[in-house]
């Protein structure tokens, strides 16, 4: 969705695809972790597409100053890698997408990557995962997500560097069958990738990292779609029963749905945590229910509900480990709702308040 660069049209036609079956069964539109001692943690995505945005050292000291102890680099930049040393906060950092296909062919090229990315910060940062592409799956570049994972694992290994999972970002169209959450399925053009990957999670006691987006999915149907139901604002929303389940969110729903197909996929036998590796809500842009009210609604509802630590109605207990998207409104993004997900203006102004103390 709206962290890094994709292809926005094609998003937005997946998930009609994925969640207009939940809009028949239902007449709400539903849609389709524990690592490290950041069991409920939450973090925040740091987007760069901006030509205007503070410097690395201001940004790093925004997070610590707002209570924000996570971050994910969609890139890896090493000027906001030194302005991370000896911070304390957590570090999920991702590779370009371009790149996937030489670090997947090329064991000396991801030897490479460690070496100039996080060799020279081990230590002074706190790496929770490398994130081998994003919201490449399914597509032309999903064969190589896995070799490149399978690449950076070992030239990690071959560092000296333990304790770093490798993974990979996906988007909600890898699901094929979201409703009901129970139901959960990778779809036939993800599942020849998504299976071995979740195995080889599994085997790695790794994590997912999935991008959830309640907002698209609203905005495909927002004429049945409960607002509250997508803003997590259970006192306004209409509950709905999987079985013996009930589901008070659409966060709560997407995840399951995620957890669902990541079962299957292994068979059962083996858990694979999720990550949310991006959610948000955009402020402003013109979108169907693209506003300051109902992004600051959307955003300090879900901090409350994801640090509180109660889990999804599939994992009760199991908090997950989130990261909101974004830091800034980034003016390099297309036009449109892609420029106002950001928590802050590029002159580090509040867009709107979210209350971080309470997070973990």
């Amino acid at each position: 969705m709206p962290g890094g660069a994709r292809m926005v049209a094609a998003s937005r036609g997946v998930i009609d695809m994925v969640f207009a079956p939940w809009v028949l069964a239902c007449g709400l539109l539903l849609c389709s972790s524990s690592f490290l001692g950041a069991e409920g943690a939450i973090g925040v995505n740091y987007g760069m597409l901006g030509n205007n945005l503070p410097s690395p050292a201001q940004v790093i000291s925004m997070y610590k100053a707002k209570n924000i102890s996570y971050v994910r680099l969609f890139h890896p930049d090493t000027a906001v890698l030194a302005a991370l040393r000896n911070s304390g906060i957590g570090v999920v950092l991702g590779t370009y997408n371009e790149d996937l296909a030489r670090l997947a062919s090329d064991a000396s090229f991801a030897a490479s990557w460690v070496a100039s990315y996080v060799q020279p910060f081990a230590g002074a940062v706190t790496f929770r995962y490398i994130n081998a592409g994003n919201e490449v799956i399914p597509g032309e570049a999903a064969a190589n997500a896995l070799p490149a994972m399978r690449n950076l694992e070992a030239a990690l290994t071959s560092a000296g560097i333990s304790n770093v999972p490798v993974t990979t970002a996906v988007a909600t169209s890898v699901l094929g069958v979201s409703y009901p959450p129970s139901q959960g399925a990778f779809s036939e053009a993800a599942s020849p990738y998504m299976a071995p990957i979740v195995t080889y999670l599994a085997s790695k006691g790794a994590p997912l990292l999935v991008n959830v987006y309640p907002y698209f999915a609203y905005t495909a149907d927002a004429e049945r779609v409960q607002l509250g139901y997508a803003l997590l604002s259970s006192s306004q929303a209409a509950s709905v029963t999987d079985g013996g389940v009930v589901y008070t969110n659409m966060f709560d729903a997407i995840v399951d749905a995620a957890h669902a197909a990541v079962e299957k996929a292994t068979g059962g036998g083996q858990a694979v945590e999720l990550v949310v590796s991006e959610t948000g809500w955009p402020s402003g842009g013109g979108g169907v229910g693209a506003s300051v009210e109902n992004a600051a609604a959307y955003n300090n509802n879900l901090v409350r509900h994801v640090s509180g630590g109660a889990g999804t109605p599939r994992r009760p207990g199991k908090p997950v480990e989130t990261y909101l998207f974004a830091m800034f409104n980034e003016n390099q993004k297309p036009e449109g709702v892609e420029q106002h997900f950001g928590l802050f203006q590029p002159d580090m102004s509040e867009v709107y308040h979210v209350d971080f103390a309470g997070s973990y």
